[in-house]
């Protein structure tokens, strides 16, 4: 990127003045950098562009994640029966989404930078409904299984997405509270009316299915019609508003987005230490995630009857809400603790997996607030992919981090199932020692990798000052149809962070 002298933020250009002056190519800068705006941002209007924003888009991510995970209510309402699984089977079912989910991850991560974030997210969620639907009609190993890659699939869309959409629209702080409101505990609610229809040819389990999958289908037309692909593009923020939009998010120093793929941070991307402490993190973090799927089966085995064990399963996700917006407003208020924050919510982890395994048997309250408490640490991967979006800039290499954190999770989630063997049950004490242990390392790689961020910290804090992209131009044409030549600020140049020396990790 060339450099021009002139200390204006916008000038017109004559014939001879455009040759004149050397520019970055607009492929390279960021999306937003043609709404950038170097004037004072009125504190007042960027927190009314916010509350609009978060009007917008929050209730459609909240209630997308309502119908994500279904497969884990229906093991008690009868799918096992009707489909005829072992335990082997049911362990494969659990496994297949997550490999479908490894294998299209990246494809996935790289349509969400090419295409329309809004409409490809809408696709998928399209097909995901009919996914669900489709498993009312299954009834063997083979047809489930078929269902469960389609969504592992669809799947790989939804989350990249919205951390994608949740950079791009958020401040950091503002991010960690964030994705923390993505929540769950509708379904088991559902789950329990769904123990309540009584049909001849339907059962519970078919019908829970089937309401869910309807209301995806729904909420799949809301996105295609009102969820935006970025704040450049944005439906209901005026031209006005969007500016306003790209400069709250300035400090960030990560952009909004850039379509073009640049090969050269997808290699930084693997040369970066923090790209694997975070995916050992979120493989071995996901692996004790097979739970969501052996929740139903675990409760019902202390002696719960099947009404009881669907109202029980509501309290785990009552207990993993709570605990989550606790844990990101805690994250959120006390500058640079996303680390102790984690760390200090896996205490409650560790101690229900130890306690799972040394109660007796006939202690079934004991049991049951074990499994529960064990919810809590969730708040530390719903953490870590706020903070991955946060230490990352580069929108290549956001993505391309973005998939290998959530490949990690994969692998962690298609391995946690083929430990709940049929020899091992009714105590489970082998997976239970393997959760514990997971829970252990988990704590010990976000202190690891606050440790290697601070010490970054540190290093740039004794750098002297870069001024490499403090004078970038770029070539746009304006209202009236005129080229002009605008000074972009270096936050909207799609710097990785790595080669913007002022940007600071979060920790």
């Amino acid at each position: 990127m060339a450099r021009s002298s002139s200390s204006l933020s916008e000038k017109n250009l004559s014939d001879e003045e455009k040759y004149q002056h050397t520019t970055a190519d607009t492929r390279e800068v960021d999306e937003a950098a043609q709404l950038y705006s170097q004037s004072a941002l009125d504190p007042a209007e960027a927190l009314r562009v916010r509350r609009k924003i978060d009007k917008h888009i929050l209730p459609l991510m909240c209630g997308k994640y309502t119908s994500l995970f279904k497969f884990l209510r229906a093991a008690i309402l009868g799918i096992k029966a009707t489909n005829h699984l072992d335990a082997t089977q049911y362990n494969w079912l659990g496994t297949i989404f997550y490999l479908s989910y490894l294998v299209f991850e990246y494809p996935q991560n790289l349509a969400l930078q090419r295409l329309p974030v809004g409409k490809w997210m809408s696709l998928n969620i399209f097909i995901w409904g009919a996914a669900l639907c489709a498993h009312a009609a299954c009834h063997n190993f083979g047809g489930l299984l078929t269902a469960r890659i389609v969504l592992g699939m669809c799947e790989g869309a939804i989350t990249a997405g919205f951390m994608i959409v949740s950079s791009m629209f958020y401040t950091r702080r503002e991010q960690t509270v964030r994705v923390g409101y993505w929540s769950q505990i509708v379904t088991g609610f559902i789950s329990f009316g769904a123990l309540h229809i009584k049909t001849d040819s339907f059962e519970p389990w078919q019908w829970l299915m089937i309401i869910t999958g309807g209301i995806t289908l729904i909420t799949a037309v809301c996105y295609w019609f009102l969820f935006p692909d970025s704040p450049t593009n944005a439906w209901f923020l005026t031209y006005e508003e969007r500016a306003i939009a790209i400069n709250r998010i300035k400090d960030n120093q990560t952009g909004v987005e850039n379509k073009h793929f640049k090969k050269e941070q997808m290699i930084e991307t693997l040369k970066d230490p923090k790209t694997w402490v975070f995916a050992l993190f979120s493989c071995i973090d996901n692996i004790p995630n097979s739970l969501t799927n052996q929740m139903s089966i675990i409760v019902a085995s202390f002696g719960f009857s099947v009404l009881q064990t669907t109202l029980l399963g509501c309290v785990s996700g009552l207990v993993e809400i709570v605990t989550i917006f606790t844990g990101v407003h805690l994250a959120a208020y006390y500058k640079n603790s996303i680390a102790y924050v984690g760390t200090i919510y896996f205490i409650p982890n560790i101690l229900g997996s130890i306690l799972v395994n040394v109660l007796p048997w006939s202690d079934k309250v004991g049991l049951l607030f074990s499994v529960w408490i064990t919810g809590v640490g969730t708040t530390g991967f719903v953490l870590s992919l706020a903070w991955v979006n946060q230490t990352t800039a580069g929108h290549t290499k956001r993505v391309t981090m973005n998939a290998i954190m959530l490949i990690a999770y994969c692998v962690g989630n298609a391995l946690g199932p083929q430990m709940w063997l049929q020899k091992y049950s009714p105590r489970n004490l082998v997976p239970w020692v393997v959760i514990t242990i997971c829970y252990v390392i988990c704590p010990m790689l976000l202190m690891l990798l606050r440790y290697i961020l601070n010490a970054e910290n540190k290093r740039r804090d004794k750098e002297p000052l870069d001024d490499t992209y403090d004078d970038v131009w770029v070539k746009v044409t304006d209202e009236n149809g005129k080229l002009v030549e605008k000074k972009v600020d270096k936050a909207f140049l799609d710097l990785t962070d790595r080669q913007n020396r002022a940007f600071r990790y979060v920790l």
